[in-house]
């Protein structure tokens, strides 16, 4: 490539974007956040971490007229703002004025709940002090504390929106790679990532991974769970070695509107979906996915190897099993438990090195030759 066709490949994507530049005050955000006029998805609020001391720290900045790092957000088609970089900082002023609904946090924060300052090392004065104890003139400097918005406005190509987002916040504010994607897939189409959280809430669902730890479940893990069946059901080929790379790049390829040749059948992806989940969940129910112990005892853990190879694996036998049969689920449970207990199953489930295709085709297939004996 010369340099006129680089000169020109920069100046057509620079086309598709395009921006503009608001200094607005934090009272004017509040305000049109009250009002519906900038949106803060459920599953990007749950990403607010601050503490109540990086809080306290922020507002103690706005008093002091230090400056602040800019905010972004999208322009949608009805002329709404939504919120895709700034999140702590928007989150903490709404707690300082008692408008955060952040039930994720310990302690929880409900609206109403008025952040108490602390921690603050600069003035130190403002120690224990709520937004409704300040002078009324810190009150009218934090109302009219300005940060500069950068709006990408409607009409924005949808990719290149998202590949911003994806810049903006990846090595943010320790987010799992699950919470980055369901922010940042949105900027495509929020299909199918609203569907993976629809599933994660799945009742059968829900039992067979409850042994998944607290902080997985804050993480999102539940749902990239959910996201790991699909692409291993159907795209499992192109797995190379990074998990998180082969599992953006299919939630990527299902929800990118010029991708037509990955379609995604949302009623029978479900209808397949649900039935597993209830031929596990009656089977072993919260113990899908644990280890074998002693006396051939299933364990209360989670192995996440479990759940690859099984999910997968039970959909060769899927269409023969029936989850109202008894003698179905009996089956099932003995053959899964005699999986778990299989040399060859447990070389390619323990241990380092096994997050690549050869081991992950080899828990497939030993689940995919024990169902094979099944005699339904």
């Amino acid at each position: 490539m010369d340099n006129e066709d680089l000169i020109l490949s920069l100046e057509q994507n620079i086309e598709k974007v395009h921006t503009q530049s608001l200094d607005l005050s934090f009272n004017e955000l509040l305000d049109m956040y009250a009002d519906g006029e900038l949106d803060i998805k459920p599953d990007y609020q749950r990403l607010f971490r601050w503490s109540q001391g990086a809080q306290s720290r922020f507002i103690e900045s706005l008093l002091l007229e230090m400056p602040v790092p800019p905010i972004y957000v999208v322009e949608s088609e009805d002329g709404k703002y939504q919120l895709i970089d700034g999140l702590q900082r928007f989150s903490s002023y709404l707690h300082l004025r008692g408008k955060l609904n952040a039930g994720h946090l310990n302690p929880p924060v409900c609206i109403g709940n008025l952040l108490k300052l602390q921690e603050c090392d600069i003035v130190k004065e403002l120690n224990g002090l709520t937004y409704d104890e300040l002078p009324t003139s810190l009150k009218i400097r934090l109302k009219r504390a300005f940060v500069r918005v950068e709006v990408v406005r409607k009409g924005s190509d949808n990719k290149f929106r998202y590949h911003m987002f994806k810049r903006l916040n990846t090595g943010g504010e320790e987010l799992t790679s699950q919470q980055l994607r369901n922010c940042t897939i949105r900027m495509l189409d929020s299909t199918f990532i609203d569907f993976v959280i629809k599933k994660s809430n799945e009742p059968n669902y829900k039992n067979c991974i409850r042994n998944i730890s607290q902080q997985q479940q804050f993480g999102a893990f539940d749902q990239e769970l959910v996201l790991r069946y699909f692409a291993l059901k159907n795209y499992k080929d192109k797995f190379v070695h990074d998990v998180s790379d082969f599992l953006t790049e299919y939630m990527e390829n299902i929800s990118d509107p010029e991708k037509k040749e990955f379609v995604f059948d949302y009623q029978e992806e479900e209808k397949i979906f649900d039935k597993v989940f209830l031929l596990l969940n009656k089977a072993l129910g919260d113990r899908s996915f644990g280890r074998i112990g002693k006396g051939l005892t299933v364990q209360s853990n989670f192995a996440v190897y479990h759940f690859e190879a099984i999910c997968t694996g039970l959909l060769s036998r899927i269409n023969e099993l029936d989850p109202d049969n008894p003698v179905h689920i009996r089956s099932l449970k003995a053959k899964l438990i005699e999986i778990k207990a299989d040399s060859d199953f447990s070389k390619a489930t323990v241990g380092g090195g096994k997050n690549s295709p050869g081991p992950l085709n080899k828990r497939i297939q030993v689940v995919v030759d024990k169902l094979a004996e099944l005699e339904p």
